[in-house]
Order: structure tokens, then sequence, then C-alpha cells
């Protein structure tokens, strides 16, 4: 219904703000204004003004703002029609009509009502009679009591297909008035009309403003389906813009802040009765814009429950996409999940209100559950995959209206995605070297073309460190291999040179390939001899001096034990891994840039595309280390088996306290 300025600008002239508001707000006369606490929020010290010349109140704790209409919009949960047609009663004026079909349709709906009104008295009448006995005992097995009975007017159809109708008739609903409500069932092929409704406890669904509109039966005999059978759709009953209990619920929601949604009108009727006043029902599991809306007046983030099997979940999966579209700042949804398989009703009698109050406290925001959906169960370990959910998330995304909720999104969907497809990429570590050659898990060292042998562990180079992290026992082995083996310092400068060493450590590096510009050749004494004190202690960290009769890169063989073996291993092998250490050390410098751009990665298109070039080098980067971890392993093995009596000596020789480092 549309109304003139003139007629709102009369109802204003007619009411001060302060008379509306002291309704519900105890003020105090301050000045020219009025104040009190706020009706938005609970608070101490007053903050709420009305300014009766101005017409408008205004609350600082919320920054609630408006005039009457709104206020009672915001306190009452009403929409604008019913808050001027409320705040017209109150001032005495009648409601102006636009046109006489709108008054025409109004009193035939007005009469409709009354049908709706006589049947529900019907089914009442019947409940409490000698026939109700059956119907009755259902509630009580339900757990309904006889209060909660009389308040929801509930009822019961007899198995009688013509019982209503004589009913009706007997009090001159005409024939037709019953079947334009859907009381009746008829068609061209059907003769006779007949009751809709038999031998079904009768759940009377209210409008907004408490007028009967429809029927829930639920069928007393298992073996009859459906087993809730609704109105149809009619000119007074519209399925997708009813919500069961609105009206009893507007109150008790508002005063408590929340409101709780379910799928049934038993569940509905069973919260309502342990205590939580705030509950209703959606008309179906497929939420629509007018429900959702409705349900905004009641609290600004409603908590749906749904059961936790499959079809409930489901149902919430299709809700969200119903919602997601409707979001605006300060409206949203969150979603609470029974376990157990259990119906609210089921666990308030089992358990008590409390169990219940407890599957509402883990209720997860909407965002939660659309995430969990779109990534349950997803690999997301190929850049295909990961573009794909990428896709499907923004779309999804972009379908939410309001522009600000919509960049919210985008931004958490962004770091979400970014870190999912960060740990995917990591993955489980693995150790250095390591060659996985059998399936079940267990590694196979070759003894020959013929031979294996089996060991409980898998091969690899034992990389050792103390308390020190692993991306720095990285960079210490490989600047210790270069002291070690000089040779290799001009053919791996390019590489080297390139990486980003701690700081004390790229000091040295810098200055070992500048001793380098002046020495063509070095040898490990050379560089001891040469290099300036200030590198004694990094010298003496990475590779190590002679003291006490320990040998030459002491420190170095306690991270890298096989580098000590007699024989030696080939120089080509100690290149290789070199190479290998030196790619580590780049791998690490891409978790490091990593880390850095996720905390940017929401805020632009170009922050979260660096974030997922990145992710996607770092796995490629890390996917081609495996390959070549598993091929220098089974070298390394090689090497050991001929070198056993050796290796075991030399380890042995390694401080004891130093734990292997599996590098992954």
């Amino acid at each position: 219904m549309r109304f003139t300025p003139s007629f709102l600008d009369e109802i204003k002239a007619r009411l001060q703000v302060s008379d509306v508001v002291g309704r519900r707000v105890k003020l105090k006369k301050a000045g020219r204004e009025w104040k009190g606490l706020s009706p938005f929020q609970q608070e101490k010290s007053p903050s709420f003004t009305v300014n009766d010349q101005k017409q408008f109140y205004h609350d600082f704790s919320t920054g609630k703002h408006g005039n009457i209409f709104d206020f009672v919009m915001e306190t009452e949960g009403v929409s604008f029609p019913e808050a001027v047609e409320r705040l017209a009663s109150l001032a005495g004026l009648p409601i102006p009509r636009t046109s006489r079909e709108e008054e025409q349709r109004e009193e035939r709906a007005k009469s409709l009502f009354d049908v709706m009104e006589l049947a529900t008295k019907y089914f009442e009448q019947n409940l409490a009679s000698n026939v109700g006995a059956q119907a009755r005992g259902y509630l009580s097995d339900r757990a309904i009591t006889p209060s909660t009975t009389v308040e929801f007017r509930l009822g019961y159809a007899t198995a009688n297909r013509f019982g209503l109708k004589e009913f009706l008739g007997s009090k001159g609903v005409s024939v037709g008035d019953m079947i334009e409500t859907g009381l009746l069932i008829a068609g061209d092929d059907i003769p006779v009309p007949y009751d809709r409704f038999r031998d079904r406890v009768m759940i009377p669904i209210h409008d907004q403003r408490g007028r009967v509109i429809g029927f829930g039966g639920r069928a007393l005999k298992s073996e009859v389906q459906p087993k809730y059978l609704n109105s149809p759709e009619t000119s007074i009953f519209h399925k997708g813009s009813v919500v069961f209990n609105f009206h009893r619920a507007r109150e008790p929601a508002h005063k408590a802040g929340s409101v709780v949604a379910v799928e049934g009108y038993m569940d509905a009727i069973a919260i309502y009765q342990a205590g939580i006043k705030g509950v209703v029902a959606t008309m179906g599991t497929a939420f629509t814009e007018e429900q959702v809306t409705a349900l905004w007046r009641l609290s600004s983030e409603p908590v749906v429950c749904f059961d936790a099997d499959r079809a409930g979940i489901a149902a919430a999966h299709r809700s969200i996409d119903r919602i997601l579209p409707l979001l605006t700042v300060g409206k949203s949804f969150q979603f609470a999940f029974m376990v157990g398989e259990k119906d609210p009703d089921d666990l308030i009698r089992e358990r008590g209100v409390e169990a219940f109050k407890d599957v509402l406290a883990g209720a997860l925001p909407i965002w939660d559950v659309l995430w969990s959906r779109e990534t349950e169960g997803v690999n997301v370990k190929s850049p295909d995959s990961q573009a794909s959910l990428e896709k499907k998330l923004t779309a999804l995304v972009r379908t939410i209206r309001d522009s600000s909720v919509q960049t919210a999104y985008v931004r958490t969907s962004r770091l979400q995605l970014a870190e999912l497809f960060w740990q995917a990429v990591r993955g489980k570590p693995k150790s250095d070297f390591v060659s996985y050659a059998a399936r079940d898990g267990k590694a196979r060292a070759r003894r020959d073309g013929k031979t294996k042998i089996e060991i409980d562990q898998p091969v690899s180079i034992e990389l050792k460190s103390g308390l020190e992290d692993r991306e720095h026992s990285r960079q210490k082995v490989l600047l210790g291999m270069l002291v070690h083996y000089p040779q290799f310092l001009d053919e791996k400068q390019d590489t080297i040179l390139r990486l980003k060493f701690a700081a004390d450590l790229d000091r040295f590096c810098s200055a070992l390939y500048q001793l380098l510009v002046m020495e063509k050749e070095l040898s490990v004494q050379q560089i001891y001899s040469r290099l300036g004190d200030v590198f004694y202690n990094v010298l003496h960290d990475i590779h190590g001096m002679s003291p006490d009769g320990r040998s030459w890169g002491h420190k170095l063989f306690a991270r890298f034990p096989l580098l000590a073996i007699t024989p030696p291993p080939p120089l080509d092998f100690v290149s290789k891994s070199m190479d290998h250490l030196a790619r580590r050390v780049h791998l690490d410098e891409l978790d490091y840039d990593i880390q850095r751009a996720k905390t940017s990665a929401g805020d632009n298109d170009n922050a979260f595309d660096l974030l997922l070039s990145l992710i996607r080098e770092r796995q490629n980067e890390h996917a081609n280390i495996e390959v070549e971890g598993a091929e220098l392993a089974e070298e390394a093995a090689e090497i050991r088996r001929f070198a056993v009596p050796n290796y075991k000596k030399t380890a042995l020789a390694a401080p004891q306290h130093l734990a292997e480092v599996v590098l992954g």
C-alpha cells in the first residue's frame, strides 16, 4: 500500500517523537531534548536522544536514527506499511483507500480470513472432544502441553470427507469460499468437493498480523503420505512469503536480539514451549527472498538450525545460494546443525533445552558453511583445480548485490584461498634425498641389479643440527660445502649469489666471493688465513677448524656426515648435492615471500595474482626438488654401502646431542 506524503505528515503532526519513543524508552528531559538508555543495546550511561522539534531520534551508541516510522520498524520488527497503520491508529487516523479495487480486494480478503478463523475453531473443538482422543495422544507423546496446544490453537481434522465442509456450510460459508481458501479439494474431475485435511493434527499458520491464512496438517497414521500436508497457494496464503510463528516470535526476538529458524512446525512449537520464544519455522527448506527479509525483521543475524544429516546439509546449502545475493551490511545468517540425526524437539525431550542451546552456540557464519561446501573433499594441488575453485567461489561472491559486503567477501575468499593453496602445495614434509622405491611405504636400497635390502626407514643423507632451524641449517651446510670444496666457488657463483642468506651468512658469502676475485684458486687453508677476523666465528660455525686434533670441517660433517666417509663421496655427487641445497634455500625464500604476500592478498586482484603466482612457482619448484632428492637418495645409498664401517665410525665422532633434521 502506498501512502501520500500529506497523510504521513499528518501522522507526524499528531504524534510527538517523545510520545512514541516513550512507550518503550524511559526518557528524561534534557534542555530541548529528551535522553534515555538505548533501546537497541544494553548500556549504563544514556546515549539515546529525542528531539521533538526536529522530529527525530538518534542513538549515539549504535548510530541508529530516524523518525517515528523508523523507530517502530526497528523496535517492533514490522514493515513500513504496518508501522504506518499502527501509528495511524495511535493518532486516531483512518487508513486511506487509494482505489475502489483495493477496497474490494481487502473486503474480499477479510471475508476469507473469517472463513479461516471458523475453520480454526472447528479444528480446535474437534481436538477437545472425544473424536480428538488419538490426536491428543499424539501431542502428549510429543510432550506438547495443553497450554501450548491452546496458545498455538492446535486442532484435529476428522477422517470424515465432509466434516469441515458441512460445518462451514452451517455457518453460511459458500463452497466457493471454502475452495478459494484451500480447505476443499475441487476440480473438473471431482463431482463433489471434499475436505482437504482428514485425520490430521491441524497447525494453524498465521500472517505477521496474527491472522490464520493456512494450515499444516500432520498425519496420525504412519502409512499416510505426505506426513505433513500444507494448504495450497491461495489469495491470502503465499507459501514463499510466510514464516511460521512470526507474530509470536517478533517481540521476544527483538528483546533477545536473536531468532532461530527451524525446518518443522513441531520443532518450532517444542522450542517455543521450552522457553526459547524467538523461534520460527520456514515453509519448506528453500528460502525465498521474502522469507529472508522477514527473518531480518526479527534479527540482524538469524540462526538457521538444520539436521546434520545429508538432507539437512543439502537444505543449508540451498539456503545459502538464496541468501547470498541479499546480504547487506549488518544483515547476515548463521547455521547450526543438529547432531546424531535428532530433531530439536527430540533433543529437548531427551536432554533438555540447554542441550539445544549448546547446538545454537556452535552456529557457524554463512561464509564458513559456504567455504566448507566448496572446499570439502576438493583436491587443490594442481593449478587447474586451484583455478577451478577460485572461479567458482568468485562467481558465488559476485552474486552479492551489496558492493561493500561483496568487497569484504572477495577479500576473505582471496585470503582463505591463498592459505588453502599454500597448505596444499606445502604438503607433508619429506626427508632430503628420500627415495620412495616401494608402494607399501618401505624404502628399498639397491645392493645390486638383482638383490634388494629392505630397511625400516627411508634412505636419506643425514643432515643434522642442534637447536638451529632448518632454514639456517641448510644455508650453513651450503656455505660450509663451498669452503670445503672451493673448486666449486666459480661454477656455482651465479646460483649462490642469487640466494638470500641470513645477515651474517650473507656478509660471509660476499666476502668469500670477493676473495675469489683476488685469488683465482682457493684452498680451505687460504680461506681461513685470508678472510678477516670478523668472519672467524661464522667460518668456524659453518665449517670448523681443527682444534684438539679434530679434522678440518668437523662442524660441516656434524650436519652432513656423509661428506666425512672414506673414501670421500665423488665430486659429481657433491656438486649435485650443492645444487639441491641451493634449490631448497630458494624454496625457503619463496616460503618467506608467500607469507608476506598473504598479508595483502585480499586487498586487490594484483596482490592476489602475485600470491597465486608465488604459490604455483613454489609448487613446481617443490615437485622438481622431490624428484631430484629421490635420485640423490639412491646415489647416497650406493655411496654409503661401500663405506659403511668408516661411515659409522665418522658418524659416531659427531656430537651425540645433535638431532637429525628432516628437511622437507
